[in-house]
């Protein structure tokens, strides 16, 4: 039999081929090499104020309530998706706090032995952008709590969190990178001001006229690092005690 590529058939979903792209899955016919223009126009294409983290950054900066709405009811287009999006932002800050290696002073033990406990929490601290993706989890059950009445699941609202706590990131990682080059030692500002934007785009989100929300969306915050840390301690102490 002959191979159906030599009589233009598509590689992927054996449609006939007509043209440079399959008709049927949109396939190319022909792949090119990857080579520095693919890798400078896939930056470009993440970076791209039109649709990219740029633009995505600014939406959520000027507008986050409405912009992450607009995400979940109406267009999913128009930013970046929200795992991407935290994800990037996470890399971003585990990046230069590897480069500049500031302090951020947002997770600390005391404990200081080879205990499973002292092993995360140090694992926690040194990964911080990553382990704030987790964190999210717990923050999510507690907003899901306080704001049942508005009818939001709870994967909405990890949704609303990939995108306020990816922007929490970045205000990390700014404050960071002046503390780290300059010396001055505001990354506890930088902190602050994070949870502080995370809350207000949160109450934002659900009823921006209601103050109110905003007191129940810092206070959600606080308690879902709270119980992320509590959840933390106690499988340090199981895993230490069946050992």
């Amino acid at each position: 039999m002959q191979d159906q590529n030599s009589l233009g058939y598509c590689k992927k979903c054996e449609t006939k081929l007509s043209g440079s792209y399959c008709f049927y899955c949109g396939a190319p016919v022909e792949l090119k090499r990857i080579d520095r223009k693919y890798v400078f126009n896939e930056i470009g294409s993440v970076l791209n104020f039109d649709k990219g983290i740029l633009y995505t950054v600014k939406e959520l900066l000027l507008r986050p309530g409405k912009t992450v709405q607009e995400f979940i009811l109406e267009d999913r287009n128009r930013i970046v998706k929200p795992i991407v999006f935290i994800i990037v932002c996470s890399l971003i800050y585990t990046l230069f706090q590897q480069l500049l290696n500031f302090e951020d002073g947002y997770v600390n033990y005391s404990q200081a032995d080879d205990s499973t406990n002292s092993q995360i929490f140090e694992w926690v601290s040194n990964n911080y952008g990553y382990a704030n993706i987790v964190m999210a989890l717990f923050i999510a059950l507690w907003i899901k709590i306080f704001f049942r009445k508005y009818g939001y699941n709870y994967f909405e609202i990890l949704i609303l969190l990939c995108f306020t706590m990816g922007m929490g990131m970045l205000f990390f990682a700014f404050f960071g990178i002046i503390d780290g080059l300059s010396g001055l030692r505001i990354i506890d500002k930088g902190m602050l001001i994070g949870i502080v934007y995370i809350a207000w785009a949160i109450g934002q989100f659900f009823d921006k006229k209601k103050i109110f929300n905003y007191l129940k969306a810092f206070s959600a915050y606080l308690l879902g690092f709270l119980t992320f840390s509590i959840t933390v301690v106690m499988i340090g102490f199981l895993i230490d005690y069946l050992k």
